[in-house]
């Protein structure tokens, strides 16, 4: 019988659980996009999880979302994520680095450049700035011929990511973002051949998944995608045609996985799982909504084929997640003033489960 606690093979790596670290921004980099010794610490801490994602890395100063966080498109960059790598490599874990292109989530007090996304459409909401939150701006529509650009920098981050000793990455897909734009109806106006159709609206995601494979070899890219996810004021017609289609693609790279978010109904969710041969990442509920990932829900989508469980603000407070989980012990609660405010409390302070005498 699968369980939690079952080994799996993902590509080379053996993984002695099936208990993923979700990606989860906590915007603690240094200034110029660099990893720091506290967040060596940090994922350190969480090495006992079969596989670590790390929080969204931008793969270039105008891909950055989020004014904190960390990048791979510098050789500096590179040389301060070593110590992260080797952190968790030393306490037995295995890491992927997320890469995440904000598009049209950002803004130029962040960046210094103006955003740019499939349309000329601003996501809904406000972005976080270093001065606080502003309305999200109006990107700039990519050129036909720019867009190539854009799908090379997944694959020069992943190169960067290798190079900086981690296992592999994972394409941030999902939750509004870049390739989330322009699988989109709202988002996504364009004309030519990355607009439009199914076809057509897939062929960022699919152009930036086959570059990173090549780059770094499928069996170290993996993708997260958010069905029907509503963030940032997201859109996406015909859910299931459109990420049938994009799956049967991507099955013809060979990922080493796909990272489904549980963003539509499961009966859409199961035919992507049936849709897709390959190894599948679930995250049991909704992002950022009002629960929390439990083993119950672990257990019940491993009962549906689900190969691996995603844990995302339950690993945020309790480093050894995995043991909690393997013996019944309370999950701890986390402190969301905590998530995005810097600093240590509330990243390195959460201990392991204290047994009372």
């Amino acid at each position: 019988m699968t369980t939690l606690f079952t080994r799996y093979r993902l590509g080379s790596l053996a993984l002695p659980n099936r208990v993923v670290m979700a990606p989860m921004t906590r915007v603690r980099a240094a200034a110029g996009g660099l990893a720091t010794p506290s967040m060596a610490r940090y994922y350190a801490q969480r090495a006992t999880a079969g596989l670590i994602v790390t929080e969204g890395v931008q793969p270039s100063l105008v891909g950055q979302s989020n004014p904190g966080t960390p990048g791979l498109y510098t050789d500096e960059q590179v040389a301060s994520w070593r110590p992260v790598t080797d952190a968790v490599h030393a306490n037995g874990g295995r890491i992927f680095a997320q890469i995440m292109h904000g598009g049209r989530v950002s803004h130029p007090e962040t960046t210094g450049l103006r955003p740019v996304g499939p349309s000329a459409v601003p996501a809904v909401g406000e972005v976080f700035t270093p001065g606080g939150r502003l309305p999200a701006p109006v990107p700039r529509a990519l050129e036909t011929a720019e867009v190539p650009e854009h799908v090379q920098s997944y694959a020069d981050a992943a190169r960067r990511a290798v190079d900086a000793g981690f296992d592999g990455v994972e394409l941030h897909g999902a939750n509004g973002y870049l390739i989330s734009q322009f699988l989109s109806s709202n988002a996504n106006l364009r004309t030519d051949r990355y607009g439009g159709p199914v076809a057509n609206r897939i062929r960022f995601a699919v152009e930036a998944a086959a570059a990173t494979a090549e780059a770094v070899g499928a069996e170290r890219t993996g993708i997260r995608l958010s069905p029907a996810g509503p963030f940032w004021g997201v859109e996406e017609t015909d859910v299931p045609e459109l990420y049938g289609a994009l799956l049967a693609e991507l099955s013809r790279i060979g990922l080493a996985y796909v990272h489904l978010e549980a963003t539509t109904d499961e009966e859409t969710l199961l035919g992507l799982r049936r849709a897709w041969p390959g190894a599948l990442v679930m995250n049991p509920v909704l992002p950022l909504g009002p629960k929390q990932t439990g083993r119950a829900d672990a257990d019940h989508w491993l009962g549906l084929g689900a190969d691996l469980i995603s844990f995302g603000r339950a690993f945020i407070a309790n480093p050894d997640l995995v043991e909690r989980l393997r013996t019944g012990l309370p999950i701890a609660p986390a402190d969301e003033a905590t998530y995005f405010e810097g600093g240590d409390r509330g990243y390195l302070t959460y201990p392991a489960y204290q047994h009372s005498a």
